[in-house]
């Protein structure tokens, strides 16, 4: 599996799973994970093109997504769906996969 593919101009993330014990705590990892990943592909949080987010439980949602709206950039909010699975692991509450541009687009 690949961490980054860059195809073009557009970047892709493999889904980043965070660690702790509540969904605030792996969505505020997960989102640190994204956040370095898209630097180091050349890109950064203000050029997400769409978001996927995966719940174990959509009863988490509130929580999840206000981890989401604080980190998001004003006015630079991707396309997003959210929905329920199982997660790989069961200790797992949320799993985020992001696309975007390079900065240089």
């Amino acid at each position: 599996m690949s961490t980054i593919v860059t195809h073009g101009n557009v970047v892709y993330l493999c889904g980043q799973v965070g660690d702790g014990a509540t969904v605030e705590e792996q969505t505020r990892d997960c989102l640190r994970q994204v956040e370095t990943l898209l630097e180091q592909a050349g890109s950064s949080k203000t050029h997400m093109l769409q978001a996927i987010i995966w719940l174990a439980d959509m009863a988490d949602f509130d929580a999840m997504n206000s981890v989401w709206d604080a980190w998001v950039p004003t006015g630079h909010a991707p396309a997003r769906a959210c929905g329920e699975a199982r997660l790989a692991h069961p200790e797992y509450k949320v799993e985020i996969i992001v696309t975007a541009a390079r900065r240089d687009t």
